[in-house]
């Protein structure tokens, strides 16, 4: 059997291969997700100035009412979107976090250095460009909006590229984006924190104490942590920290280990189809024996013990956030009201804050830290990508979007401030994409060089 043919031999492979494979795998989703969150803007823009816009915000305050009796929450939909839908989606966020700590490109100080330099820059030269626009006025406080990545919309981008763009490129980005999105948690969770209740805090480090403890003792059922993070979700709401950092610090505490080694695994794998196969030999080819059955049972339960929860949460979950979650919060967030006074929207100092921390502040703040680091001997030029290709990317940092709009919500009060900066994110956003695509368009011959030339 090709199967067992492929068991017995281990052809020795590059080393970035175990690297490159699981983010070939997730990028073609993250390109066709940005498709889909594309589209969902646009329709909410559509929807948002047709003549049934009435509509468009009356759904969004439609009152939902989850539980029962005194044990019940009675929200409008677009406080379970934004507060309850989004905290899985930062869970998820917050796997991809752990995996990339534990095995991916910020696993090692070596592999993170550059990452964590470009997003490092990438979040502080547009805090500071906003400021410096708005400093002393109403939007003072939004100078985190032009801080965040849309990595849906990024890797969409770099997926219209196919084979031109190294995959080396789309694993870097996808790296500082992450770290963009661990700074973007960090701003929500301080700085748009308004009042706290320390005892609700309390009883969330609790829950995640426990959470730790049973991931500590073995338990690996997703129930059990869904039940336990539910309650830590809710101590942060009542807390007055954002709901949403809970995501973040329960996926921290999902197991990382498997039950089987790779090895155990082969082995296991092998009598398996071997029992399998001696099946086929004995009998009908177009039925399988219950000797069989018990063999393909057993596979797959080793199928599942060779992977972590981790894998096996972020796999699952992942097709629901990308394909559900966010579109559905690109629905009910990005409706802006277009009038004959869009200009005048567009010139208001939290526009040009935006516009100029997004537009401006991600591409020099990115490429900038990223050549720093690079030139100093910090980190080293990913393999088979050159500065053009650099710059490129640092462009496609400006497509602020889903994390853009979010923190809006939070750091902006009244209508008219959020609506320019939810403009100014889409115009900005847009761009960003079609300029960082332009500059990518081209193959480049790639720079080699590690450090100080």
């Amino acid at each position: 059997m090709k199967f067992i043919k492929f068991l017995d031999s281990e052809p020795e492979q590059p080393r970035i291969n175990h690297v490159v494979r699981p983010f070939q795998r997730f990028t073609a989703q993250e390109a066709s997700a940005g498709i889909v969150l594309l589209a969902c803007a646009i329709a909410a823009l559509i929807w948002a100035n047709s003549p049934w816009s009435h509509n468009y915000y009356e759904l969004w305050e439609t009152h939902i009412k989850i539980g029962f009796a005194d044990y019940a929450m009675d929200e409008p939909l677009h406080f379970w979107i934004n507060d309850a839908l989004m905290a899985v989606f930062f869970f998820v966020v917050g796997l991809e976090i752990k995996r990339e700590v534990l095995v991916g490109e910020l696993a090692s100080p070596r592999q993170a250095a550059l990452p964590i330099m470009a997003a490092v820059g990438g979040m502080a030269i547009p805090a500071v460009v906003y400021m410096a626009l708005n400093a002393g006025g109403p939007g003072s406080t939004g100078w985190g909006i032009p801080m965040a990545t849309d990595i849906a919309f990024s890797l969409g981008v770099l997926a219209l590229l196919g084979s031109r763009i190294p995959i080396t490129l789309k694993v870097f980005l996808t790296a500082f984006a992450i770290v963009d999105d661990i700074g973007a948690v960090a701003v929500i969770a301080v700085f748009y924190t308004d009042e706290v209740v320390w005892a609700n805090v309390g009883a969330a480090v609790g829950l995640l104490g426990v959470l730790a403890a049973i991931n500590w003792l073995g338990v690996r059922h997703a129930m059990v942590y869904a039940i336990l993070g539910a309650g830590v979700w809710f101590s942060f709401l009542t807390s007055g920290i954002h709901a949403t950092v809970a995501g973040i610090l329960i996926a921290a505490t999902i197991p990382s280990t498997v039950r089987i080694n790779p090895r155990e695994f082969i082995e296991h794998g092998r009598a398996m189809l071997d029992q399998f196969e001696q099946g086929v030999e004995r009998n009908d080819p177009e039925h399988t024996t219950i000797g069989q059955r018990a063999a393909v049972e057993e596979l797959e339960r080793a199928c599942m013990d060779v992977e972590s929860p981790l894998q096996q949460l972020e796999h699952d979950m992942h097709p629901w956030v990308a394909f559900g979650v966010m579109p559905l919060f690109a629905l009910a967030n990005a409706g802006v009201a277009l009038d004959a006074g869009l200009l005048n929207d567009l010139s208001g100092r939290v526009s040009l804050g935006v516009l100029a921390g997004l537009i401006i502040g991600k591409q020099v703040g990115i490429f900038t830290f990223a050549w720093l680091a690079i030139r100093i001997g910090f980190a080293s030029m990913p393999q088979s990508v050159s500065w053009r290709q650099i710059y490129g990317l640092s462009w496609l940092g400006g497509i602020g979007f889903t994390m853009s709009i979010f923190i809006t919500g939070l750091a902006l009060e009244g209508e008219q401030l959020v609506s320019e900066s939810k403009l100014a994110i889409l115009v900005a956003s847009l761009i960003c994409g079609a300029i960082g695509w332009w500059i990518l368009r081209i193959p480049n011959r790639p720079t080699r060089h590690t450090g100080i030339e």
